[in-house]
């Protein structure tokens, strides 16, 4: 009778070369990442027009901004739990669902009105699916390659934005805004995609006790990755032969214990403060470029530029985890990004040549897409898998309360302050995260997902 243990089924997969099956989970989440990225940056394109169109006041210009973004607060909180309850596959499923429908919606909202209550349920949607797509993802990739895979997937939130930039500078301009909220309604059509190829978390049915079903699932794997690789003897060490433990029943409260307090305060720190100067930063530059007298047309192009700079340096930070770890390679990205957005700030705020301005741009995008790369395959490795979700989405949750935060401060601040004096907020958001991360984190590389 083959050995169905939980301690030999985690074996299997520990010892599988990365093959065609990983690359293909690493496409079809990334891709569920890149709708997340296009929505969240097709919004700031919108409010650009918007502002136009309806005559919107500043304070309107931020409710839009942050709006759906507390509506992902509220999908973060309540996904992860019930992932972590019912499966990863469901939720994916039904937070897509969720953000597609009401995207829709949002190109036919009559009113600021209408537009602000649909905003806020597709921030449901996509706030939800976070906690699913980075939890999902890490759980089918060895412990040997998780930081390169994990870390390029958001390499496919780049695509997003990218894709928002090209549509928003072709399609807002020439036929207004409502077709590009169309656009935003397509990942619908994805999820019959997803219902057809994407298995549920072996690991998720193991530490429920499902043995026979996860069995299914990696058999199938195997049988894939053998087409292509020799598979290596399976070999069932003291290092993963306590994750039975998984199959315990632990709650929320776990991650507060003294085991893993510290980490939960490092990553709700880390995601508040890297959030809040991800959106201060990208979420008001169309309507900085556009008050600083270029075109629709021409902001659109500079931040279309940037955004091609946030691939780069995930893709290197990618294959950097895997060799030099986790941890230090996130405080170095932080505190690099703080001193580019002050610096940017300043190119901002005073007469300084566009040409300069968008390479100051380039460069620190070039170091903020590090720090999601990082902090996304960081994140569930300091987590049990019965708590990996909810995990996620804790953090992910105090990530929506600091990226809703970003845009009103931003804008209140702008009056007040000068475009200098609000990146300089912005800067110490994220050399503050540097810090968190530095005094409270611990390393993860080469860390097997398990109950540790």
């Amino acid at each position: 009778m083959p050995d169905n243990s939980s301690e030999m089924l985690i074996a299997r997969m520990e010892r599988l070369p990365l093959g065609s099956f990983h690359y293909k989970m690493l496409v079809i989440n990334g891709c569920a990442w890149a709708f997340d990225a296009f929505d969240v940056g097709l919004v700031t394109f919108v409010v650009t027009a918007l502002t136009a169109s309806w005559k919107l006041t500043t304070a309107q210009v931020g409710s839009i901004l942050s709006i759906g973004l507390i509506g992902m607060l509220v999908g973060a909180l309540l996904s992860g739990p019930v992932a972590d309850r019912w499966g990863r596959k469901a939720v994916f499923q039904i937070t897509m669902f969720i953000y597609a429908v009401f995207s829709l919606l949002c190109a036919a909202a009559p009113s600021f009105s209408y537009l602000i209550v649909f905003r806020f349920l597709v921030g449901v949607g996509l706030g939800g699916e976070t906690p699913v797509v980075t939890s999902l993802l890490g759980e089918f990739i060895p412990a040997a390659h998780r930081g390169k895979v994990q870390g390029l997937i958001n390499t496919f939130w780049a695509v997003g934005w990218v894709l928002a930039a090209v549509i928003s500078y072709f399609i807002i301009p020439a036929y207004g805004w409502r077709l590009a909220f169309v656009a935003g309604a397509l990942p619908a059509l994805y999820i019959f995609y997803v219902r057809r190829h994407l298995p549920e978390s072996p690991r998720w049915l193991i530490a429920q006790g499902r043995n026979d079903d996860a069995v299914k699932i990696i058999e199938n794997i195997e049988k894939i990755t053998s087409k292509t690789h020799t598979l290596p003897p399976v070999v069932v060490d003291d290092v993963i032969a306590n994750v039975s433990a998984a199959q315990k029943k632990i709650t929320m409260g776990v991650l507060f214990s003294n085991k893993y307090i510290k980490r939960t305060i490092m990553l709700w720190g880390l995601w508040f403060l890297g959030m809040f100067g991800y959106y201060g930063l990208f979420s008001w530059l169309p309507s900085l470029f556009v008050k600083a007298g270029h075109t629709m047309l021409k902001s659109f192009l500079y931040v279309l530029i940037m955004q091609i700079a946030y691939v780069p340096n995930q893709i290197v930070c990618a294959y950097l985890m895997d060799k030099f770890g986790r941890k230090w390679l996130l405080v170095t990205n932080l505190i690099l990004a703080g001193i580019a957005t002050i610096v940017y700030g300043w190119a901002l705020g005073n007469s300084v040549t566009t040409g300069f301005v968008v390479l100051l741009g380039v460069i620190t995008s070039f170091f903020v897409s590090a720090i999601w790369g990082i902090t996304y395959t960081y994140t569930p490795e300091l987590y049990p898998t019965n708590i990996r979700a909810t995990g996620v989405s804790g953090a992910s949750a105090c990530s929506r309360i600091g990226s809703a935060l970003a845009p009103i401060v931003i804008g209140a601040g702008l009056s007040s302050m000068g475009i200098t004096g609000v990146f300089g907020i912005v800067a110490g958001a994220f050399v503050l995260g540097g810090i968190l991360v530095a005094a409270l984190g611990i390393e993860t590389k080469g860390m097997i997902l398990k109950d540790s």
